[in-house]
């Protein structure tokens, strides 16, 4: 082999290895997979959506195209308040659980149950997960528009307020971009169609995949 040969082929050799080395610094023991749920209401279960159309299932394929091996399950009840997800998150989280996406308190919002409460429901819920040391990231929500702004001012700062408490990522808003957009809603309009759920996982995709890299980094 000539020199210019070699130099060539060296270069192509140390251009593959760093490429190689790039990617799994971004995505680090991609060989295993990380077992997350998604834990919340009819948002998260994808209400009158095919199961390959809810958020998990797009999220989940999401981040595989991505390079981050992952296996999302599916743990939304469609009409579930922050009171019903705290009264069966033991057992819709089960053990060997490596992180919970929580998101709840729509259902609370629309129904004018009492920020506080909302808010008292949830973190008991952050303690529990918690203190079984599975990491979390918080999917937040706003007051509909109906409620006024009295109530708004006590629900929506709910989220960052725990997020910071329990040191989590937060999500600030599960439904932006979608929330008021009718061609991002089924007819019903409040929840979202396929392209709607489409939005929600590309916006909030960044936040997830990060999640999941500091899962993957905390067990290297």
């Amino acid at each position: 082999m000539g020199l210019k040969a070699l130099a060539l082929h060296f270069t192509v050799i140390t251009g593959l290895s760093f490429a190689a080395f790039s990617a799994v610094a971004q995505n680090p023991a991609q060989t295993e997979t990380v077992q997350i749920v998604g834990f919340g209401d009819s948002l998260m279960a994808g209400y009158q959506l095919p199961p390959h159309e809810s958020y998990t299932a797009q999220l989940e394929a999401a981040l595989k195209a991505e390079g981050l091996n992952v296996t999302i399950t599916n743990a939304g009840v469609s009409g579930d308040t922050t009171s019903g997800g705290l009264s069966r998150i033991d057992w819709s989280v089960p053990d060997g659980t490596q992180g919970v996406i929580v998101e709840l308190g729509a259902n609370d919002a629309l129904r004018g149950i009492s920020p506080e409460q909302s808010e008292k429901n949830l973190d008991a819920m952050l303690a529990r997960l918690k203190e079984r040391n599975i990491p979390i990231v918080l999917a937040g929500m706003l007051a509909p528009p109906n409620m006024g702004s009295e109530y708004a001012e006590r629900f929506n700062p709910i989220y960052k307020k725990l997020a910071e408490k329990y040191d989590v990522p937060l999500y600030p808003f599960f439904l932006d971009g979608v929330a008021a957009q009718q061609s991002l809603q089924l007819a019903d309009g409040m929840h979202p169609n396929a392209e709607g759920v489409k939005l929600m996982v590309e916006r909030s995709l960044p936040v997830m995949q990060d999640f999941v890299r500091s899962i993957l980094m905390e067990k290297k």
